[in-house]
Parts: structure tokens; C-alpha cells; sequence
């Protein structure tokens, strides 16, 4: 049986530039003004209304920032990862552009995940940094990143870099699982996870309803950045393509 039997028909969509230029420019809106809602309602919860924390005080509150950017880190790592995979499995070029686009989105997270956690590791352990295995694991996320947008800066040749990049980030995935469980798999300063799926949070409902606001927030901040990034992306690669001067031509 052929891929092009199983696989659904928006994938294939998917592999075209002009259609994925297209529809990105139809979701951006809807993303773009779901995010500042999300945000905008979570940050005035978490910061005005939400309850202070009876051992930290006000200073818990920086987790309404930490929480959602290390998450957004952890996550945008795995989508570059698959459309790595995907593009070299398939060829399909819009999925290396979505891997190339996803990096410095993910390092800006992983950046802020790791500011705040000292800022919030400081008045909490009294110290800016310590190498915890949680915030070491996160750090090494960053570096990978960091790889990733340097092998793509180095290699000239976009499918050379492509098919590197993603070998890479495929690789670091291992890192994932390490910073996800790091705090179940050795002692640790670092607090155990904010948020599960089989458990029910630590936290009063007034204090994590707005992190999870927030948690939100961030992923549709993340979907208008991608498709944002995504789209220059195409139209720097696909410039010599008639409706790409078309599109130019009309604006």
C-alpha cells in the first residue's frame, strides 16, 4: 500500500508552500487575538487576583511566566524534532521550514524559562543558579537550539542544513524525558511538576485557572510566531516562484 493512500489530504496540502502560505495568513488572526486575550486575562488574574502563596508570598507569582515559557521551550523542541523527521522522511520542504522556523522561538522560551527560574530560584533557594538537574537539562535544551540555528547558519545548501538540523534535533530528544522527570529521578532543589494529567494540582483552583490561562496563551503566542516566521520563510525560498511575484508585485 502506497503513503498516498493512508496518509489524509491536508498533509499533502501541507507540502505546498503557496497553500500552506495561504493558510496560515487565514488562522493568524484568530491565533494572534486568542493569545492576547489569553494572556492578557491570565497576567491580570495571576498577578491581581490570584491568592499570594502562604510560603512564598507574592513571589510565587513569577511562575505565571516560568511555567508557560518552560513548557512552550519543551514542546516547540518536540514539533521541530517531527518536522525534521517529517521533511527527511517525505522531502517535503515546508516541514524544514517549519523545523528552521520553530528554533529561535524555542530558544527565546527556553531563554525566559531559564531568567525566571533564577529569578524565582534567588528569594527561594537563595541563590541565582544552582546545577539542579532540572534547570541543568534545561540549560543543555537551550544549547541545542542553539546547535541547531548554527548548523543552519553554517551549511549553505537549505537541504544539507535541513537534513543535519534534523538529525539533531532528533537526537536531542532524549533530553526531553530527562527534563521532564529529573525531579522524580533524583533529589532535586526544584519543585515537582505544576501540572499532570492524572493528578489533580497542589494549587488551589484561583491560583492554577490562571496559569493554565497563561499555559494557553503561550501556545497561540507560539502558532502566530511559527506561522509568522514559517511564511518569511517561504517567501525567501520560493521568491523566483510566479505567484510569489505575483503576491509582491500586488502589494
Amino acid at each position: 500500500m502506497s503513503d498516498k493512500k493512508w496518509m489524509p489530504r491536508w498533509f499533502y496540502q501541507l507540502a505546498s508552500p503557496r497553500w500552506c502560505y495561504q493558510i496560515t495568513g487565514k488562522l493568524m488572526p484568530g491565533f494572534m487575538l486568542a493569545a492576547v486575550l489569553l494572556i492578557l486575562g491570565g497576567v491580570i488574574w495571576g498577578l491581581v487576583f490570584a491568592p499570594s502563596d502562604y510560603q512564598q508570598g507574592n513571589s510565587f507569582r513569577i511562575i505565571y511566566l516560568h511555567v508557560p515559557s518552560a513548557f512552550l521551550a519543551q514542546s516547540i523542541y518536540i514539533t521541530m524534532a517531527i518536522a525534521g523527521a517529517i521533511g527527511l522522511i517525505w522531502k517535503m520542504k515546508v516541514a524544514d521550514m517549519v523545523a528552521k522556523s520553530c528554533a529561535p522561538i524555542g530558544a527565546s522560551m527556553a531563554i525566559l524559562a531559564l531568567v525566571t527560574g533564577a529569578i524565582w530560584g534567588k528569594p527561594t533557594w537563595g541563590a541565582w543558579w544552582v546545577w539542579d538537574a532540572r534547570l541543568t537539562s534545561m540549560l543543555i535544551l537551550l544549547f541545542l537550539y542553539f546547535g541547531v540555528m548554527a548548523l543552519n547558519s553554517a551549511i549553505e545548501n537549505e537541504s544539507t542544513a535541513a537534513q543535519a538540523t534534523a538529525v539533531l534535533a532528533i537526537v536531542g530528544l532524549v533530553n526531553i524525558p530527562i527534563i521532564k522527570y529529573s525531579v522524580d529521578w533524583w533529589n532535586t532543589l526544584h519543585q515537582p511538576a505544576t501540572f499532570t494529567l492524572t493528578e489533580k494540582p497542589a494549587m488551589p483552583v484561583e491560583m492554577w485557572l490562571p496559569l493554565l490561562i497563561m499555559v494557553l496563551g503561550f501556545y497561540c503566542f507560539f502558532a502566530v510566531a511559527l506561522m509568522l516566521r514559517l511564511r518569511n520563510e517561504i517567501i525567501q525560498r520560493e521568491r523566483r516562484a510566479g505567484w510569489v511575484r505575483e503576491l509582491l508585485t500586488d502589494k
